[in-house]
């Protein structure tokens, strides 16, 4: 009683204080405070406690340099600790504490002159405890009354005050005090095990984002990705919580989640990626060591892993569009190719990492890509990365394949038409898709002159590869219809045609010795393009002979259309070397067609081949007599032989329906002679490709040297020309020394 009444006493008079001098009261106000903290009885340590906050309420304008409060943050620190027997005691103790925090902070944190509250020793005690109280919802919060009885202090918490109270700390710290601040949250999460659950250590990084001043975030992002570093051979579970509290924080942050070091972020993501393959692959956190000291658990590492790619989506979603071309360029060079002059490791272990790295990183590149827009395809695809990624699309192995063609994929679709064309079908309206289409840009046009024969090559090639599944062929189907939509100009809708045109041959050809549901796929696959592209021009003529042949083949041969081979149980032939001509399409029509809507008919009457590349040697597919050959059918198909026209005929009806009979047999006798250049490049003896070869070469340079002739003459002679023996005039060289030039020309 008596206690009480002096503090009061002590309150009113430092409450009637002049500012001038306070500093002569205060030293025995805080002694008598301080007495009454170190009692064991908790109403006296809650009325010091009332009174030091009032205290700390009053601004003073003069410091007081000898002033400590070393022995306040430790007390109050201590209180919110209390495990007193009584739950409703030890609710008002450890309010108390936070309370008398919450004093000590808005006392000294804006004084520079006072005790420093941001050194570590006083941060190290002030955050674990304010932790402390969020993380422990007591009990009494269930039992405490309605909020229409409850009072507002009275419905107050320890949760609830140690919350706003270290929003108040985080809203006050500048940029030198983030560090301490930040870094006594990690230990605590460390020493409590809080990461697996990860709930509450994202709740905490929450607090923290929001509190923060925005421009220090990427402070907050660096001490996490250092604290993932120093964690990298903790459980995989602790690490993918601090991985994906890392990915709440930087959505949070927004662009200011990075900062100066871009692409270090993402190194330090990509580092950690690769630790946990080789974990995976090893079995131990030390490469070197033969016996794993600790268990690790392949399922745990794969969840980690995913969770490091998603954190990768989610920082390069908060980029500019510049900087999120740069971290894509930056991921694919870490992607190991056979191509480029980065170490591949040999053996099947090594096979094994490398495989696993490349899904990886295409995972994380594909993640970046999705929310990546870009109006200028030049931009979005520079040839540096456009070359490496096209690389991978040659791979032998299936995944690395289908993630290729999701990346290209989601940098055309710039329309979001993607979804659209998830399901191959050949349907009778294109309008029912509502495609958004919008007219080729300049940007567009200069991209596919670029980039345009690449592109087609790789599809063509990856058409060919046998391991293909339902997958893959709705990703070719996407990419070809997204083209068509996004980048396609008249001329690239030329082009596209003959691709598909050439993908109908390797189905009926079949060199490479396709299974029946690859054949199929690729007979489907081309059936639906040509659907939806013909539908597109609207060229009538076009839409007929394209509905022509699919209802000859719902008719004949359904199995050639994407209804019955894209199914669960594919309904498919093995007579497919046997199949009549009226259910293909055909370039000598369909060049008719579209020659007489203003196509150019003399480019899409050309059958599509593809230049083969030194890159082919990835596919491990291609024989030196396949590459030599398809060289010389290239020569051959531009052979003087096949310039010759025939003699000019008065047209008749006769003639132009025995020119359309003929068409048919005319493709069937090309195919044939095709097929004998092959197979003399591969059977015959070197020696005779050899002579055959040396025969072309020596009439390329005599052809050559005609042209030298023509072109390169010697420079004319100011005496005028003499005549030649066949009465033309010929130049004559008289050299320079002997010129006789005019006067005026002389000085």
């Amino acid at each position: 009683m008596y206690v009480c009444i002096a503090m009061e006493a002590l309150d009113q008079l430092l409450m009637a204080c002049h500012c001038q001098s306070i500093n002569l009261f205060v030293e025995s106000f805080l002694k008598m405070v301080a007495k009454l903290l170190e009692s064991e009885k908790p109403n006296l340590q809650i009325l010091g406690t009332n009174s030091f906050v009032k205290f700390a309420n009053i601004e003073e304008d003069t410091p007081s340099y000898h002033r400590s409060y070393d022995f306040f943050v430790s007390r109050f620190s201590e209180m919110c600790h209390s495990s007193h027997d009584d739950l409703d005691i030890r609710t008002k103790i450890r309010m108390s504490g936070i309370k008398g925090l919450q004093g000590v902070v808005r006392k000294t944190v804006n004084d520079e002159l006072q005790a420093n509250i941001w050194d570590p020793q006083h941060m190290d005690k002030i955050v674990p405890s304010l932790l402390f109280n969020l993380q422990h919802v007591e009990e009494s919060e269930s039992r405490s009354p309605s909020p229409l009885q409850a009072t507002e202090k009275e419905k107050e918490s320890p949760t609830e005050l140690a919350e706003r109270c270290l929003r108040e700390l985080l809203g006050r710290a500048a940029y030198g005090n983030i560090k301490n601040a930040i870094k006594p949250v990690l230990i605590h999460l460390d020493n409590h095990s809080l990461w697996e659950p990860k709930i509450f250590a994202t709740c905490c990084f929450r607090i923290i984002m929001y509190s923060i001043q925005p421009q220090h975030s990427h402070l907050v992002i660096q001490q996490l990705l250092g604290h993932l570093d120093a964690n990298s051979k903790s459980a995989a579970t602790v690490r993918a919580g601090i991985v994906e509290v890392l990915s709440e924080a930087a959505v949070i942050a927004a662009s200011g989640s990075v900062g100066p070091t871009v692409l270090e972020v993402f190194n330090t993501l990509l580092r950690q990626l690769r630790l946990s393959i080789d974990y995976a692959l090893t079995g131990s956190y030390d490469c070197g060591a033969s016996v794993s000291t600790k268990i690790i658990k392949e399922h745990e590492e794969r969840m980690f892993q995913e969770a490091v790619i998603k954190t990768i989506g989610s920082f390069a979603s908060t980029l500019p569009t510049y900087q999120q071309s740069e971290v894509m360029v930056f991921i694919m060079n870490k992607v190991p190719l056979p191509s480029t002059q980065q170490s591949i490791e040999a053996g099947k272990a090594g096979e094994n990492r490398n495989r696993l790295t490349q899904i990886m990183l295409l995972k994380s590149l594909l993640q970046v890509s999705v929310g990546f827009q870009c109006s200028n395809m030049l931009t979005a695809l520079p040839s540096v990365f456009l070359d490496r990624l096209l690389s991978a699309a040659l791979m032998e192995d299936a995944e690395i394949r289908l993630f290729v063609l999701e990346i290209l994929i989601s940098f055309i679709d710039r329309h979001g038409n993607r979804q659209k064309f998830s399901t191959i079908s050949t349907i009778s309206d294109i309008s029912v898709l509502k495609l958004k289409v919008d007219k080729c840009s300049r940007q567009d046009t200069v991209f596919m002159k670029k980039h345009g024969q690449q592109l087609y090559r790789h599809i063509y090639l990856i058409c060919k590869e046998e391991s293909n599944v339902q997958a893959h062929y709705e990703a070719l189907y996407s990419m070809l219809m997204l083209i068509s939509i996004e980048l396609a100009n008249e001329e690239v809708m030329v082009d596209l045609i003959r691709l598909v045109l050439a993908v109908q041959e390797i189905a009926q050809i079949n060199e490479d010795n396709l299974t029946a549901y690859n054949r199929c796929a690729l007979f489907a696959l081309g059936a639906a393009y040509l659907n939806l592209i013909s539908q597109l021009t609207t060229v009538p003529t076009f839409c007929q002979h394209i509905h022509e042949v699919i209802q000859m083949r719902q008719k004949e041969a359904p199995y050639l259309l994407p209804e019955d081979v894209f199914v669960e149980r594919p309904r498919l032939s093995k007579s497919l070397d046997r199949l009549g001509p009226e259910v293909f399409f055909w370039q000598s029509k369909i060049s008719e067609v579209l020659g007489g809507s203003g196509y150019n008919s003399d480019r899409l009457s050309t059958p599509y081949v593809p230049q083969l590349t030194d890159e082919d040697r990835l596919s491990k597919r291609k024989s030196i007599g396949e590459t030599i050959s398809l060289q010389v059918e290239v020569e051959s198909r531009n052979s003087p032989e096949r310039e010759q026209r025939a003699p000019a005929e008065e047209i008749t009806y006769e003639t132009l329906k025995k020119a359309i009979v003929d068409s048919v047999a005319v493709e069937e006798q090309e195919r044939e002679r095709r097929r004998q250049v092959v197979e003399k490049f591969q059977k015959a003896p070197f020696e005779e490709i050899a002579a055959h070869c040396g025969a072309r070469a020596t009439l390329l340079q005599s052809k050559l040297n005609q042209i030298f002739e023509i072109t390169i003459r010697p420079p004319p002679s100011p005496s005028g020309t003499i005549t030649a023996a066949y009465g033309q005039p010929q130049n004559h060289s008289i050299p320079v020394y002997e010129m006789k030039f005019p006067d005026l020309c002389v000085y």
